[in-house]
């Protein structure tokens, strides 16, 4: 089992910028394949950025280029650092996990960090 607990949410102008953290707890975090969603109210949610146990990163086309998704193996921890960001960004930034053996759905989830955007 797997738990997740994200940070760095906050409240924000457009244009500005915002890293948020998800450390998991647990081993062989080198051995998950680690993602950030959305949800913002009244959405459903969206898939922002994976990586992959080898590193291999995806973008939702809202986010590319303005977006980063990276790891930290050795403190067990997966950054978003979100750049320009827009009113649109605004929702709940939800840190998810699976071992990456598996090919099914995410199987963990944190709670959540809430980033806001004000324009």
């Amino acid at each position: 089992q797997v738990q997740l607990v994200e940070s760095g949410g906050d409240s924000v102008q457009a244009g500005g910028s915002l890293r948020l953290s998800c450390v998991a707890s647990g081993r062989l975090f080198n051995k998950y394949c680690l993602a950030w969603f959305r949800q913002a109210p009244g959405k459903e949610r969206e898939a922002v950025a994976h990586i992959a146990q080898f590193d291999t990163l995806t973008y939702a086309d809202s986010v590319k280029g303005r977006f980063t998704i990276s790891r930290d193996n050795a403190k067990n921890t997966v950054y978003l650092e979100m750049n320009s960001l827009k009113p649109n960004d605004t929702g709940m930034y939800i840190c998810a996990a699976r071992e990456c053996w598996w090919n099914g759905d995410y199987r963990y989830w944190g709670q959540g960090t809430q980033v806001t955007v004000s324009s």
